[in-house]
């Protein structure tokens, strides 16, 4: 945005497209704001701008801007809170003689956005919690054509695909704040709807389950998206052609399916005697468990659910564990800049939220970093990238 157009809104005290703050201090209200502006409820498809450095009446503070503002308020965009993830830009600008921090938050293509299970939305000139009404309206406001692949409808799936109990005891709870669960007298098909696990009906087809609704709480995902799967092998050998010492198939929904992953990971890591000294003896694993974990989990979060039928692939060998999965470099993630600190993206930000509900992403952009990091202490080298456009491969090798 120019200066100018900043400095219009700036002036206007009217607008439901600006948000005022005096500093950061403001903590969850930023976070709140940013959900609403991404929410864009009054439909302006423009961009919501908060000023920080700023009062009410529109005179400054003297707030100063520094490099670890800036970090901290980008870092609203990473921690998890916000799902799915917003579109949003930190800038340092100069408007009307005086330095501010400006957050310019784009409206979603995927509402509705909650901050912490919460639908916040812009109500006139002040925020507030999205009622019934305005839910239903931001799921409405999809546009199709820009889905996400992840929560595209899968017309040809009924309703009764997913599972209802499932949804209701294990992620419902997980995901929504217990005060909105606690007021929340929907119906069954609205709740599938406001998490993006069914599309709305349009005049050419009904309420439908999404990939994401499938992949999530589906009885059997694979019935309407062939390749989401997990394969296992575990191989006495260091090429594909020696043989299978024991191999599985992993086709479940995504709670069970990260639950069974955990424990196939347990189960297959050695453990050898290190004595540190004539009376400590150390046991020291082949392969540090966050590690394996988190490769898998990114796998099975970054690979492609369309075009393609090949499975998430664990190959477990005798000197190096391979993960590999169909979708190769997505958005501004390339193949020259994979794997760099602060270069993320996402093909599927709904089902990045599910995992962050589910407790299986803490922290989004990190996975790498800490994969690198335990493979480092606990002795290993560090991780092999295979990068290609269609697909992705890393390999670990043993300590």
């Amino acid at each position: 945005m120019t200066d100018a157009e900043l400095e219009s809104l700036l002036d206007d005290t009217e607008s439901d497209r600006v948000e005022r703050k005096e500093s950061e201090k403001a903590g969850d209200k930023l976070c709140q704001a940013v959900c609403a502006f991404a929410n864009d409820l009054p439909d302006h498809r423009l961009p919501g701008v908060i000023f920080l450095g700023v009062k009410d009446d529109g005179s400054t503070t003297g707030l100063a801007v520094t490099d670890q503002l800036l970090q901290n308020l980008s870092a609203m965009r990473s921690d998890g809170n916000i799902l799915p993830p917003p579109a949003m830009t930190v800038q340092k600008r100069l408007l009307k003689g005086a330095e501010l921090a400006v957050v310019i938050v784009r409206p979603s293509d995927s509402p509705p956005v909650r901050f912490k299970g919460t639908i916040w939305v812009r109500v006139g000139p002040r925020r507030a919690i999205a009622n019934a009404d305005e839910e239903r309206r931001l799921s409405e406001k999809r546009r199709h054509r820009d889905l996400p692949a992840d929560i595209r409808p899968l017309v040809s799936a009924p309703m009764e695909s997913l599972d209802e109990l499932l949804f209701l005891r294990s992620y419902l709870p997980a995901a929504i704040s217990p005060e909105t669960l606690e007021q929340n007298r929907r119906s069954l098909e609205e709740k599938l709807l406001a998490v993006r696990f069914a599309h709305p009906a349009t005049p050419e087809t009904p309420v439908c389950p999404t990939v994401l609704g499938e992949l999530t709480v589906g009885k059997d995902p694979t019935d309407w998206i062939p390749g989401a799967y997990v394969q296992f092998l575990r191989i006495d050998g260091k090429e594909l052609g020696d043989p299978v010492l024991f191999s599985q198939e992993l086709r479940l929904p995504m709670p069970d399916l990260m639950r069974e992953l955990e424990t196939l990971l347990k189960i297959n890591i050695q453990a050898s005697v290190d004595m540190t000294s004539a009376s400590v003896e150390r046991r020291q694993p082949d392969y540090p468990l966050v590690a394996l974990r988190e490769i898998v989990r990114n796998a099975v979060l970054h690979r492609s659910y369309e075009g393609t039928h090949a499975p998430v692939r664990i190959s477990w060998f005798v000197d190096r564990v391979e993960v590999s999965n169909p979708g190769g470099p997505f958005g501004q993630v390339t193949r020259a800049n994979f794997g760099q600190t602060g270069v993320s993206d996402y093909r599927n930000p709904n089902l990045a939220g599910v995992l962050k509900d589910l407790g299986y992403v803490q922290r989004f952009g990190y996975g790498l970093i800490l994969a690198r990091k335990k493979m480092d202490e606990n002795g290993n080298p560090p991780p092999e990238f295979l990068v290609e456009d269609s697909h992705m491969a890393v390999i670990l090798r043993k300590r």
